[in-house]
């Protein structure tokens, strides 16, 4: 039986990875965060993979605070860039086969057509400069891992827009949402799904991908599909990146090109609108 590590599993992402394990009876699963391992730690990770076989390191870990990123720029590149870095190196030496999970942030998203994973980056803050620099140092050090590139991330665990527009639409009679910044919303739970099926494949074929759930939408759109499924009677009113005092800027346009994940791991990509719907069924029972 092959055993995967998990780090950062008390995230989002690391949460939902759980909740699928027990539907890949293939492996066993170790799920570890910063208590268990500090990933920031060279001698602590090397010492990890001395004590045990794994077999596959799926890195769910993350400086994910796009604004406190700003002012919390050693420790944003610490968890993005330099741990980043310890676990591929540690996972070549091993011949442990590693996915890492990166973000539409290293774009400027000032395109106006899907990001293929070949377009040129350009990040604009610093949460997007080193996860970028994170990706950079892992193909460097371990050439033969996966990366996979998401946007919009949301879950029934852990604070994120759904639950925060949840909150603020049932407290008040009016809402400012942004309309001019187009993306796709991701279901930490279909992100899950897809990368146990990258690990489980039959053939891994190292490289950049990018994933994230069907389809497009604005701020504005996700959040009345969330108060309509909610049943929450909140006005929404649109308005500009412009008229949002937002600390640093989000890309305009972040719709992500799922070709290549699709067609080299033969991946179902759910609508956007049907990971929102089965999300908020879990909240709801929560």
């Amino acid at each position: 039986m092959q055993t995967v590590l998990v780090t950062g599993s008390k995230g989002q992402l690391g949460n939902e990875v759980q909740v699928f394990a027990s539907s890949y009876p293939q492996f066993e699963f170790i799920f570890t965060d910063v208590e268990e391992l500090d990933i920031c730690d060279r001698k602590a990770v090397e010492k990890y993979f001395a004590e045990r076989k794994i077999d596959v390191l799926l890195n769910c870990a993350a400086y994910t605070a796009v604004d406190k990123a700003e002012e919390d720029v050693e420790l944003c590149y610490r968890i993005n860039e330099k741990a980043v870095g310890i676990l591929g190196e540690v996972a070549a030496q091993y011949g442990t086969k590693m996915v890492h999970v990166s973000t539409d942030y290293v774009f400027d998203g000032t395109s106006y057509l899907p990001y293929t994973e070949d377009r040129p980056v350009c990040p604009a803050t610093v949460y997007g400069k080193s996860k970028l620099a994170g990706e950079l140092l892992l193909m460097d050090v371990c050439p033969a891992a996966v990366i996979v590139r998401t946007s919009w991330l949301y879950s029934s665990f852990g604070n994120n827009f759904v639950k925060t527009m949840i909150k603020l639409g049932r407290e008040r009679d009016t809402l400012n949402v942004i309309f001019d910044q187009v993306g796709t919303p991701t279901y930490a739970a279909d992100l899950a799904d897809a990368l146990l099926q990258i690990v489980s494949a039959d053939k891994f074929i190292p490289g950049v991908y990018h994933y994230s759930n069907e389809g497009v939408c604005s701020w504005y759109d996700f959040t009345i599909a969330i108060h309509q499924i909610a049943g929450i009677n909140c006005r929404v009113l649109p308005i500009e990146s412009k008229d949002y005092p937002a600390k640093t800027p989000r890309p305009h346009y972040s719709v992500l090109n799922k070709k290549k994940i699709k067609s080299n791991y033969n991946i179902q990509i759910p609508h956007w609108e049907d990971g929102l719907r089965r999300c908020m069924a879990i909240l709801a029972v929560k």
